[in-house]
This record gives structure tokens, sequence and C-alpha cells, in this order.
């Protein structure tokens, strides 16, 4: 592989215009198509064949109305009335009527006429109903009904509307975002030693990210995907994007710090050594990503195709646009202190990476015992995970979801907001038989331990299906609500054996299916992964027990940002500091995709750090001075790498979407955990126990294994000064470069 990309990369520093060019006109045809041919994004996690799901097709074929969005107008009265008062009534009804003529709207509750007024008269709501799906409900619809409204506040009224047509669109980008590019711009300063080195991995990164999401964007035309997946893709593509830079860019400058290297042999050395690693390390975080179409989840199986996509993206800049672009900079690369080759040969770089390693290797079973135990007390959270999607209490506080979903639990209980819709398709049930059977039905849903209320049953337009909303005294993220879920479903037997079908449905119900059908893959999904790393690094490093060990510390580190996140997220812990607006069950795609994402960065540090250390073994054959040597070498840019990370996913832990936030929480905790402890700390600990057993590995599988050189071995000797074609056409019109 390295030789292969020494060649490429001088291909790419000698028609370095045309590459640039080439990467513009790209950006340009996917951003053009992007915003000319983008669809709407969905703002609902579905899963189709769930029952839920299932009992949502019935009701839109056969009760179309029942299927619509809604938007609930809830209004709570003023300090001393109630809403029933003739003043606040008359204006509640006028805007009623208003609500009544938005285009799309089929039908509209009057509140005193349906009972949706609480006990104590102050609170009350009204339902507008779509004849669209609630994710089809236009902006335009939702924005002209905020404006009819407005008299109910003039009058003194308190109005938020929720609703399923209410759920907003998770937005890419924003001031928090911006910070952690900031920060990323200021450790690759700090790193590199020069703002102009610092820079081009911003530029580089960032192209690559405008690249992938526009494509996103015009995918979205087409197939249908969250909002979730383009911040996905955001976020994944910007971190690895500049990491993936910081590699090679890194070593680049290391190389030029001899002040007899050639510029352009150590651009194509730097492709060929930290390229290789950085296309092997791409590649394990694309598979990652791809894999999540293993689950058989549609959603799940978008948002990491689209992360996947990205990153594949970072991968190509690295290895062909960055090149071209070093080109440009030629000499200017070149640190302002070259390395003085007589004082310095024989001295391994690296002070504080030096000292840390050898720290750390002098007691390594201490070592390894006291960072596994620590790993094990962040993940002992973990055993009490809980799966759910965030209900409108997970919106920030000041946002009208939010509000609404306070007053109506205020007004009519904890359980008003859980409300599940029961649906019975009667058609199989003989004509004299329906009445009593849905009867004996709602008898059983009332006399429920966790049954608040069940509404009379409400016939379809053709008599086949019948609708019943059973309203629970817990929460929706109550695991109480789940447990009368599953009750509820026990009695389709007996619907079944009258002749009809049962369902469950509604968000609570919806968002439960989800949740158990993502944690059924969870375990496959894991082992998949666990293999997939045994199977890439034994080929990369010819070892059996280097994969074990990493494979091993994955899992740690999953489980420690598991913890980590049900800790926070599901237990109500810094929940100020992190502007968390309520507890509640982890979001239930988040274990599934955090494993998936977090193998491929962790497989990133393990194959930019191990890799060093074969390098240094191989010339070597000392496992003492390899671990030393390999740590104190790379120990500088995988801290920076690392920090960047956490720099960029952190910012996404303050966007006000509670599914971002999570997910941008766990993954800069796990990287942090995965980069400093497990990978900076125990990976040497246990390559100092295995000595040279690490690197074993029996010859009938070494003769089975591809053979893939990402550590260069196989390159040719550094050349002379080699002369560029276009450099030597360009010189008479150059003045002398200065050095950065």
């Amino acid at each position: 592989m390295a030789s292969r990309l020494y060649a490429w990369a001088r291909w790419m520093v000698r028609r370095r215009r045309w590459v640039i060019a080439t990467w513009i006109l790209l950006l340009a045809v996917v951003g053009g198509l992007g915003a000319t041919l983008n669809g709407k994004t969905s703002t609902q996690f579905t899963i189709p064949g769930v029952e839920a799901q299932e009992a949502q097709d019935l009701l839109k074929e056969k009760f179309p109305p029942a299927a619509g969005g809604v938007v609930r107008i809830v209004v709570a009265a003023p300090e001393g009335r109630t809403v029933t008062d003739p003043e606040q009534r008359k204006a509640l009804d006028g805007v009623l009527r208003e609500a009544a003529t938005v285009e799309g709207v089929i039908d509209v509750t009057r509140p005193t006429e349906v009972g949706a007024v609480s006990s104590d008269r102050t609170i009350a709501y009204a339902d507008v109903r779509f004849q669209d799906e609630a994710p089809e409900v236009t902006e335009e619809a939702k924005e002209e009904l905020a404006t009819a409204v407005e008299p109910l506040r003039d009058a003194g009224m308190q109005v938020e509307l929720g609703g399923s047509a209410m759920l907003s669109q998770t937005e890419a980008g924003g001031p928090a975002e911006l910070v952690g590019v900031v920060i990323a711009f200021v450790v690759l300063a700090v790193t590199l030693g020069s703002v102009v080195a610092a820079g081009l991995p911003l530029l580089t990164a960032l192209l690559g990210v405008a690249v992938g999401v526009l494509g996103t964007m015009f995918v979205s035309g087409f197939v249908e995907m969250t909002g979730t997946a383009t911040v996905l893709a955001l976020m994944i593509g910007l971190a690895v994007g500049i990491d993936y830079a910081l590699f090679v860019i890194s070593r680049h400058r290391e190389q030029l710090a001899d002040p007899d290297t050639d510029w352009e042999e150590s651009v194509a050395r730097a492709t060929a050594t930290a390229g290789s690693a950085v296309v092997f390390a791409g590649a394990t975080v694309v598979i990652a990503l791809a894999a999540l179409a293993i689950t058989g989840i549609p959603f799940l199986t978008i948002m990491g195709l689209a992360g996947a996509v990205t990153v594949l993206i970072a991968v190509l800049v690295a290895i062909s646009l960055l090149p071209a672009v070093l080109g440009v900079f030629g000499e200017r690369m070149r640190p302002r202190h070259p390395r003085r080759k007589s004082k310095r040969a024989n001295r391994t770089p690296g002070s504080w990476g030096l000292a840390w390693v050898r720290g750390v290797t002098r007691t390594p079973a201490v070592v390894l015992v006291a960072g596994v135990l620590g790993l094990l007390a962040l993940a002992l959270p973990a055993k009490d995970l809980r799966l759910g999607l965030p209900s409108y209490a997970s919106q920030p506080e000041s946002s009208t979801q939010h509000k609404s979903f306070d007053l109506l639990t205020e007004g009519f209980g904890p359980g008003f907001n859980a409300t599940l819709i029961t649906v019975v398709d009667t058609e199989g049930i003989p004509q004299n038989e329906r009445q009593g059977t849905v009867t004996q039905l709602r008898g059983a849903l009332v006399a429920d331990k966790n049954v608040a209320a069940v509404s009379p049953p409400v016939a379809g337009p053709s008599g086949g299906v019948v609708v019943m909303a059973v309203m629970p005294k817990s929460s929706p993220d109550a695991e109480a609500t789940t447990d009368l879920v599953h009750r509820m479903r026990d009695k389709a037997p007996e619907i079944a054996d009258a002749g009809g079908t049962l369902y469950v449905t509604g968000q609570t119900a919806m968002a439960i299916d989800v949740a158990d059908k993502l944690g059924d893959a969870l375990p496959l999904f894991i082992g998949v992964i666990v293999l997939l790393a045994l199977v890439l690094l034994a080929i990369a490093f010819r070892s059996v027990l280097v994969p074990l060990k990493a494979a091993l510390g994955f899992l740690l580190s999953v489980g420690a940002s598991l913890g980590a996140s049900v800790w926070v997220f599901q237990e109500g812990h810094l929940n100020g500091l992190l502007d968390v607006a309520a507890v509640g069950p982890v979001t239930s795609f988040l274990p599934i995709l955090l494993t998936g994402v977090l193998f491929g960065l962790a497989m990133d540090y393990e194959v930019f750090l191990v890799s060093r250390m074969r390098e240094h073994y191989e010339h070597s054959k000392d496992p003492a001075e390899a671990i030393a040597r390999g740590v104190s070498s790379s120990a500088r840019v995988i801290v920076a790498a690392a920090l960047i990370m956490v720099a960029v996913f952190g910012g996404f832990v303050f966007n006000e979407d509670p599914i971002v936030k999570a997910i941008g929480f766990s993954l800069a905790f796990g990287v942090f955990i995965d980069a400093f402890v497990v990978r900076m700390t125990l990976v040497p600990a246990a390559m100092a126990l295995l000595g040279r057993r690490a690197w074993s590995m029996p010859r009938w599988l070494d003769r089975l294994l591809p053979d893939v050189d990402i550590e260069g071995a196989r390159l040719p000797a550094p050349a002379g000064r080699a002369a560029d074609p276009e450099a030597e056409e360009e010189a008479p019109r150059r003045e002398p470069a200065a050095r950065v």
C-alpha cells in the first residue's frame, strides 16, 4: 500500500493545479445539486414492520383522518381566570375558526365539546388535525397557525403548540459548533508550530465536509432521511477530516526538520506512511458505519451511509487534495528551525511522550489493572440502561413544545402526554359480535392498574376499524408505560380468537417499538464490529495478540461512554451544566451508533500508535525500545488529534436538539477515554507485558492473510533533492520562500 501511495502522491504533487481545480469543480457541482434538488428531512424515527408502524399504515389506508398530523393548541388562563370565562372562550372560539381555514386542516376540536378542559378549568387544549401525516405538514402551515393564535396572547392567555406535527427539524451548525472548530485550530497551531500549517487541515477538512454534507442533502431529495443524518455527517466528517490531515502534515514537517530532505520527497513519504494509516483507519470507520445496515433499520442505515460517505471523502481529500496543496506551499512548509542531525541523530523525539511511556511501562501490570478497574467503574451505570426516544420534555425549556408538555402534565396528569392509540381491525369479526368484542376490550383496558382513562370507541368511515385513546397514569418515559404497552398487546390473542387484529400505536408506542428493535440488534452489531476489528488489525500488524488487546480496549471505551451517557441523560447528573431539559431514557439508537463510530475512531488511534511501534520494531527487533519510540514519536499527534475530536464533538453538546446533544456528549467522552486512557496508557502497558509475543503470528495464518505494508518498510531509499518540473518552470518568477 505504501509504495502505491508514494507514487500516487508524487503524481498529485506534480499535477497539483489540476487536482485542486478538480476538487473545487466537484464542490461546485455537488453544492449546486445539494442546494437545488435537496428534499425535506424527516423528524420521525420509524421502523417498517414494527406493530406501531403497521397500525399507522392501517389507519392511513382505512381511517385517513386518524393518521393525519396534529398541532395541539394548549392554552392557560390568566391568573384568577378560567378558560371558560366569556372573554377567554370568545377569543378561543375565534382562533379555532381561523385555524380551520389553514391549508391542509381537516378538523379542529373544541375543548368544551370533547372534554379537553382541566378539572380546575385553567388549562385546555384543541387539536388541529391535518390531512397529511405529521412529517408532511408544511412549515408554512405551522407558521400560519402560530400567527392565528396571537389573539389569545392578546387576551392575556398563555398559548403553546405541541402535537405530532410540531417535531422540530434538526439543524446542523451553530455558534457552539464553531467554538469547537476554533479550539481545533488552536490545538493545530500549537502542535504544528505554525499558523499556516494549522490552517491547512481546517481548509481541506471543510472542503471535504462541504462535499459530503451537500451530497447528503442532494440524496435527501430521493431517499427519506432524518435531519440527524446530515448532522452526523457534519460531525464525523469534520473531526476525521481534520485529524487525517493532521497526521499527514505532522509527518511531513517532521521529515522536513532534516535540512537535507527534499520537500517533494517528504510529501510522497508522508502520504505513503501516514497516508497508509489514514487509508486503513478510514476504511475501518467506513466499514463500521456502513455495517449499521445489518440492523435492517432504514433510518439508521441512511445515517450510517451518510457518515461513511463523508469519511470516505475525508480519506480521499487527505491522500489527493492535501498532497497537492502541500505541493503549492512547497519549501514554505519546512519548520523555521531545522533539526541538526549531528546533535540529535540518536535522540528519541518527544521528551514528554518518552517520559510518559517510561512511567507507564515501569509497572505495566499495576497500570493495566488500575486502568481496567477504572473503566469498569465508569461503565457501571450502563447496567441500568433504558432506551427510548426524546419526548417534548427533552426539548429546550424555552421551546413552545416543552412548555406545552408541561402545561398538559399540570392540567391533565403525567400520562396525558403518553396517550396510546388502540386500533382494532374488526373486518374479520362477525358484524353482530363487533360491538361486544370492542366493549369487552375497553372494559379490560379501563381495569388496568396504570390506565387513567379510555376514550369511547370511534369507528372509521367503513366501520372496519375502531380506534380508542388510552391515557396511562405514568409519563411517556416511565418504565411503567412500557409495561402497559406490553400488557395491552397481551390482549391481541383474545381479539384474534374473535377474528380481529389488535394494534397499539401512537408516539409513545412507536418510541418503545424502536427501542426494542434496536436493543435486539445491538448484540449482533457489536459481535460483527469486534470480529471486524480482529481481522483488520491482524492484517495490518501480522499479529494475533495485538488485535485481541485492541478489541478489548474498544469494548472498555464503549462501556465507559455508555455508562457516562446513562449517568448524565438518564440519571440527571450535570443537567444544569449541559443544559439537559429533562431526564429520560437514552436515545434508542445511541448505543448502536456509538459502537459503530467509536470503533472506527478507536481503530484510528490504534493504527497510528501501533504502526509506529511496529515500524521501530522492524528496525530494532527490541520490543521495549519499539514501545518507547513508537509512543514518543506519535504521542504529540495522537493527543492533538484526540483533543480536536473532543472539541468538535463537544461543540455539539450545546446543540438544542436532545438527540444531537446526546450523540455529541457520548462521542466526545468516548474519544477522550479511548485516546488518553486506553491507547496512550493501557496499550503501552499491555504491549510491555506481551513483549515479543505481541508481534507473533502462526505461520499458517500469516500465509492466509494479505501482506499490507502500512509502515513503508518497502519504500525506496530517500533520494536527493528532486527536481519538480512545475517548480522549475516557475522558479524564475518566484522569490525565495519563507519558512513557517
